[in-house]
């Protein structure tokens, strides 16, 4: 499995990541989607920034409450009560039903808390649980940002982005060198 390491973020790098995933996702006719919570539509901005994101860009939720991802992405409301909105079970349903709805080769959801209040002891600021589908792989990572030295909500908020894309562009990469030794 992919792994980034993410004790601090590179934010000025950012946009040449989500450009990089961009033009992976076009090089090999995929598509992408996102459901967001706390980043609130701040991975959709990024991808429509890149000039050529309408061949890859099928659809993009900014899904903040609760009813809302119950009623548009199917997160079960047992799921939440039980669970939680910022968690791993939340972020997987949210990921789910965002392939469900959009049909996208890569779907990416994201949970939690960015700030500056909201935390708890057993949940601090910085807690963002980010859900994949890519290519049929799924699985749900939390980058240990409550471990930033700026903790600031724009932070959170662009630290939680910038570890999704760059896992999103590692497998990407992964799978193109994988497909290129089967050429060989």
């Amino acid at each position: 499995m992919v792994s980034v390491k993410f004790s601090e973020c590179d934010t000025d790098k950012l946009d040449k990541t989500v450009t990089n995933v961009v033009k992976l996702l076009e090089r090999k006719g995929l598509t992408i989607a996102t459901a967001e919570s706390c980043t609130g539509g701040l991975l959709s901005e990024l991808i429509t920034s890149v000039s050529g994101a309408s061949a890859v860009f099928e659809l993009g939720l900014c899904t903040y409450s609760e009813r809302i991802k119950t009623e548009f992405l199917g997160v079960p409301a047992e799921i939440i009560r039980d669970f939680g909105v910022v968690s791993e079970q939340t972020a997987l349903s949210m990921v789910n039903g965002l392939k469900k709805c959009s049909g996208a080769d890569v779907c990416v959801s994201v949970t939690g808390i960015a700030g500056p209040s909201g935390g708890t002891a057993e949940i601090p600021v910085g807690t963002v649980y980010i859900g994949f589908d890519i290519c049929g792989s799924r699985f749900v990572k939390l980058p240990e940002l409550w471990k930033l030295s700026d903790m600031s909500r724009g932070n959170i908020r662009r630290c939680a982005a910038a570890y999704a894309f760059e896992i999103v562009e590692k497998m990407l990469m992964e799978e193109t060198q994988t497909d290129e030794r089967q050429i060989q």
